[in-house]
């Protein structure tokens, strides 16, 4: 859902504060009850830093909101976006990444770099006070990490394919992504967390190229 917020086409972004000042606008124009769950949102910004685009990408409980690839690169990639921050809010207040943000950051990154969308930052915002994954060394950190690093090969595979598959819908896409991967031979479970698909929608695909 784009979230509309006057003035955003000429603001520019230099700093983490900036990002939370914005997004705690957004956040605390909800209901109490709304505010106390997880949200993840996208900022997709041009080449000077400019904001095209606010989105929430998911709604989650408590503690948690569901973070598909495919879902948070949507509509960044539909507005030519070269890079995005992503935004999350933690309903309790603590102002620390669990282990699941920064897993979760560390396989975004990946995917930004195979699609040329770059992730600027993850900042986790309260109602008073925010964490930047990269004012803390924390973002470098996973940008050295190899963990979810595609092999490069396989990446312009798949650079092609989305390219191809632009105008085609969401799922389309993720599968066209999954017959790649199934191809170069990676394992079904890595596909599943790229894709977002089900094992079983997996396994029915054939993975010719």
């Amino acid at each position: 859902m784009t979230i509309k917020f006057k003035g955003k086409e000429d603001m520019t972004i230099n700093s983490a504060r900036e990002i939370y000042l914005i997004m705690r606008v957004i956040l605390m124009r909800e209901n109490k009850i709304d505010r106390d769950r997880e949200h993840l949102w996208t900022i997709s910004l041009n080449n000077d830093n400019k904001i095209l685009n606010i989105e929430l990408v998911s709604f989650g409980s408590v503690n948690q909101t569901i973070v598909e690839p495919m879902e948070v690169f949507s509509v960044p990639l539909q507005r030519r976006a070269v890079s995005i921050i992503l935004v999350h809010n933690h309903p309790s207040g603590k102002l620390v990444p669990s282990l699941k943000d920064k897993d979760v950051t560390d396989r975004l990154i990946q995917c930004g770099i195979m699609m040329h969308v770059n992730v600027l930052d993850h900042v986790i915002i309260t109602e008073k006070g925010y964490y930047s994954f990269e004012e803390s060394g924390v973002l470098n950190e996973l940008l050295n990490n190899s963990k979810y690093e595609i092999d490069f090969n396989l990446k312009g595979k798949l650079l092609a394919k989305v390219a191809e598959s632009k105008k085609e819908g969401e799922l389309q896409k993720a599968k066209e992504m999954a017959r790649v991967m199934k191809a170069e031979g990676m394992e079904i479970e890595k596909i599943m967390k790229f894709t977002g698909l089900s094992k079983a929608v997996i396994n029915k695909i054939k993975y010719e190229i």
